[in-house]
Parts: C-alpha cells; structure tokens; sequence
C-alpha cells in the first residue's frame, strides 16, 4: 500500500520543537535551570561529554572533522565584544519605576501620569577606565536607565555629576583620549597624569567639573549612594503643545556618601558591583527619587541676560533656589542579572532614544550624543542591536515595525511583510503628537564655526563650590587630592597654568596650591593662550584665538552669547503657538 499523502497543514512548521511547545522563548530559556537541559553544539546536536576530541588514533592529531570542537573553539574565541570606548567598567540591575506625582501638565508622555509603573534596566560605570578598572578610581560614574514604557523605550544617559569637562561637541574624542593610556608609556593617569593635566589646563570651562572630580564627590561609596542628573537640558512638551526646558535629577533614597582617596585602596577592584548586587540579593533594594528643574523659554532668555548662565552649556547648572526641583516619581533595583553579558555588557543606552514629549535642546554636545551613542553600539553590538532581549522594546502597547531589514543577527526580521511603504499590505501610523515646528522653532541663519569661549562667569559656580559648599576638612582633601594627582604630572608648565586657571576661581585655592605643589602658578589666565577655547578674558587680541587662530578683532564677541539662547530667539515659535 502506498503512503497516504502528507499535505502541508500535517507538516511541523519551522519553529515547532518535538515535544510540541513551539519556538524557545527569551525568557523561558533565561529562567531554566542547568538540571533541566542537555548539553549540545551551538545547532543543536547533542554531545556525550563536552571535554572530548576526536583524534587520528590515540595519539594522533585533532581531525578537522571534530564540529564540537571547533564549534567550541571558534565561539571561544569571539566571546567578547568590543568594550565600550567609554564607560567601558559597569554593572547594573532590574527593577522598576513608577510616577508618584503626576507631570501631564508638563509632559504628555505616558510614563508621566499618576501610578504609571513600567520596568527598568540600569547601568552604572565608570567614564574613563577600562572594563578591568577600579571601581574606586576618581573618574565621573555613568548612571544610565532604560525605561520600557507603551510608548517604546526611553533612555536616560547620565552621570553622577551635574556638569561636564567641556561644552564643544567635537572636544569630546580628545578629552577621552586624555583620561587613557599614553601612547608611548602605555600608562594611564594614575601613574603619569601630564596628558590628563594638560588638557585641563588649555580648556578652562573644564574647572567646575574639575573641582566636583576632585572634591569629595569623586569617588561615591558605591552605586547606591549616588545620585544622577542630565546634565543637559531636554524639553518636555505637553498636549496642548506647551513645552518648557527641563533637567532631570535622580536622588538617592540613602542619600549621598563618599570615600577617600587615602581610603579607597582598602576597598576591592569591584566593590561598587559587590555592593549592588549583595544588596538586592538580601532583599535591600535600592531606590532614588526622580525630579525635574524646569523653565519656560523666556526664563532661559532671560537667565543668560541676566546672570550669564546658559541652558545649552553642559558646564553650567541651574540654581535650584530659582528652579526648584518638583519631584515626579520614584525607581527602585529589585532584580539582579543573570547573564551578566546578555543583561549588562549587550545593553545599549542612547539619549536619542526618547519618547513623545521628551524631545532635544539645541545644547552642542547633547546633539552629538543623539547620533554617536546609537552609531557606536551598531559598531560595537551589530547593526541590529535593538533586536536584542535587553534592548527591545517589550512593553509597547502595538506591534512595532519598520522598514529596516536583513544584517548580521536579525533574529526579527518581519516576516514577509514589506520592506517598503506599501499601498498592497500598509503599515499603521499614529498621528503625530508633538508638533516639532512649534517645539524647535526656525533656525535661521549663516553657517557658523563656531567654538565657544572662556568668559568671567564661567567661574561663577566654581567659586559658590569651594566658598560656599566645601568646608574647612573638603577643601583641605580637594588640596591632597589635586596636588598629589598631579604629582604625576612631569610638565611643571602645565602646573602652572592650571594654577592659574584655579586663581580665577579663588585665590585661596591657587596658594594652598601653589604651597602643596611647589609650584608657583600663573596670576591668572588673562595672559595666556589656549588651544582648545577662545580666551574672552584677555585684553591682548594675540592671546584671544584658540590654538594661535588669527580672529579678526572686529569679529570678536560679535555673537556675545557663547551659545546661549539671546532675548527674543524663541520668538518664532511663539507666534506660530499664538496663530
């Protein structure tokens, strides 16, 4: 008798396993434990103990024919991805977030309503070592967060420091080469810090930044006792298509410790990490209360014509007596990885990744980040890298697709649906909720080169830092720690002009200094030349131009705003608002 005929609706689909349960899913597979699987090649064939090899007799060579083995070894020997360039040392954990006060009137984002609860995934790191480093160096800690919302994913990028070493978007590869290994000792600052000195001391805007690095804030007892800000300013519209400047403010609920430099070779190379994660194990979860500072466009028109601070400058804050924080919820880590490499070195943050109703500010560095953190993790995860578990948009309340196909690992691909804007099969859309005309306004004008430059009040909050803020025992460690980092420094001229740049903040501060180092330091930075910022505080027009530029002085502080939004720029928006 002939077989009976197997038509194709008897046939297994593709992704149906043998016992019948269908495609292996993500988190199933991440939940089973060891004793309930079998031990197989990277296809799928299973092998009878992992440590044989075939052979050509007893002792003959390897024979090619050995998949297992080389399935083995090969994968062995691409196990790591590339580091990240930067914030290269980190771990992290899961948890969740959930808004206590409401910001709709603010924000329409949907995170932003009463109780909204959603699930997060956060990285914390160091900026500048490498994925071996000390936990304790003194280096800013990144403080990323993934918010997984219905709305797709939102990424926080932040530090533990409310400002930056520079403000000029192209300086950024320079300074992070600077805080790496030289390239002819190969050692890193610890052991030679003239590279990271001598950056400083040509780029001035850097010394608030500088004084809270080398402050007790420099080296945070951990994760948990830090908090994070955004250091840039975003916008957050509402639905009425009202929309304010905004920086975001992460406080830790066991509020704010910190450890000696003296004190930090107690502790171990990943202490930071060992905190976390014994922490969350025992049941005590982290948590940090989520703020906002906001103000409208004229506050920020008006707070540069006023008191020259500048909302697109990432070495400039706030002052929180004029913009007062408003709480708007709360996160806490209550799940600790479990692959270590699928959880925390796979996952990518971005500050491009954002949500209807959180949109960019015209700040220079924040705009770069928009485009470099997503183009470094298709180079450094895959052009598909959004595909991953730990970076897809889970909780969306639609079905997300596009039009991006194929590339190494595209695990969902989309199926057959077009790769194109088709009027056979049509995608969805939903309408537009952020009217980005009104949002952005019109920029208009000539192309400009333009890098800032160092003016008087950029030593303003610097100066309230070490008057106001350190006592008597701060400053005398910020003394310790700055003249014993620069021991290191085998360029006494680079000393010099750092001191000076340190006059501009105090006095005080350039003597002790000066005392500590041996080293007697310029009077100021009037008569110096700079070769990465404009110097505004010269009188000498030869002195002005970065790097030796030769300025035309009748160009000279012609655009007087070092960047700053000026009285009336946001004009445009305002009447196309009214209309």
């Amino acid at each position: 008798m002939a077989p009976s005929a197997t038509t194709q609706e008897d046939a297994p689909s593709w992704s149906a396993r043998a016992n019948g349960t269908g495609e292996r899913d993500y988190t199933t597979d991440r939940n089973t434990p060891s004793q309930k699987t079998t031990y197989t090649t990277s296809h799928g064939n299973p092998v009878p103990h992992p440590y044989e090899s075939q052979r050509a007799g007893d002792n003959g060579p390897l024979l090619l024919q050995d998949f297992h083995l080389i399935d083995l070894l090969s994968h062995f020997d691409r196990e790591r991805i590339p580091e990240r360039v930067v914030h290269a040392k980190g771990g992290g954990a899961h948890g969740f977030y959930r808004t206590t006060n409401s910001m709709e009137d603010l924000c329409m984002a949907d995170i932003f309503k009463q109780d909204k609860k959603v699930p997060i995934t956060v990285r914390f790191s160091t900026v500048g070592g490498e994925s071996g480093s000390h936990d304790c160096a003194r280096d800013p800690r990144g403080f990323s967060v993934k918010f997984r919302t219905e709305e797709g994913n939102w990424d926080m990028v932040a530090n533990n420091t409310p400002v930056f070493f520079l403000r000029d978007a192209a300086k950024f590869p320079h300074f992070i080469h600077t805080q790496k290994r030289d390239p002819s000792t190969h050692l890193t600052h610890a052991d030679d810090s003239t590279m990271f000195w001598d950056y400083l001391s040509q780029n001035p805007e850097s010394v608030h930044q500088v004084m809270v690095l080398m402050g007790d804030r420099g080296i945070p007892d951990g994760w948990r006792k830090m908090h994070g800000y955004s250091g840039h300013s975003f916008k957050l519209v509402n639905k009425n298509g009202e929309w304010v400047y905004a920086q975001m403010h992460m406080k830790s609920k066991l509020g704010f410790e910190f450890i000696t430099q003296e004190d930090s070779a107690n502790y171990g190379p990943d202490y930071s990490q060992k905190d976390l994660y014994h922490a969350i194990e025992k049941g005590d979860y982290p948590g940090w209360d989520v703020y906002w500072q906001t103000m409208t466009p004229k506050e920020a028109e008006e707070l540069w014509e006023k008191q020259k601070i500048n909302v697109f400058d990432l070495t400039h804050v706030w002052p929180q007596k004029q913009f007062p924080l408003r709480k708007c919820g709360e996160f806490f880590l209550t799940e600790n990885v479990q692959n270590y490499f699928a959880e925390i070195e796979q996952v990518a943050f971005s500050p491009s990744h954002l949500l209807p109703g959180i949109e960019p500010s015209a700040d220079p560095v924040l705009q770069s980040r928009l485009f470099s953190y997503a183009d470094t993790h298709r180079h450094r995860v895959g052009a598909n890298y959004q595909q991953l578990p730990i970076n897809a948009p889970t909780q969306t309340a639609y079905q997300p697709a596009n039009f991006q196909r194929d590339g190494p690992m595209a695990y969902h691909n989309q199926g057959s649906r077009p790769n194109y804007l088709s009027s056979i099969q049509p995608i969805s859309f939903q309408p537009r909720k952020v009217d980005q005309d009104k949002t952005h306004g019109h920029f208009v004008g000539q192309a400009v080169s333009f890098l800032s430059e160092i003016r008087p009040e950029d030593f303003n909050a610097p100066r309230t830092l070490w008057e106001k803020v350190f006592d008597e025992d701060a400053k005398q460690r910020f003394i310790t720690n700055v003249s014993g980092h620069m021991a290191n420094c085998h360029k006494e001229e680079i000393i010099k002009r750092q001191i000076g740049i340190f006059r501009e903040v105090s006095d005080d501060l350039a003597t002790r200094l000066e005392k500590a180092t041996g080293v007697k330091g310029y009077q100021g930075i009037a008569g110096l030349r700079f070769n990465g910022t404009h110097n505004g505080m010269t009188k000498d027009n030869s002195l002005y131009g970065a790097n030796g530029i030769d300025v035309d002085a009748s160009k000279k502080h012609v655009q007087d705003n070092n960047g700053a939004p000026t009285i009336g720029q946001h004009q445009p928006a305002a009447v196309r608002s009214a209309a």
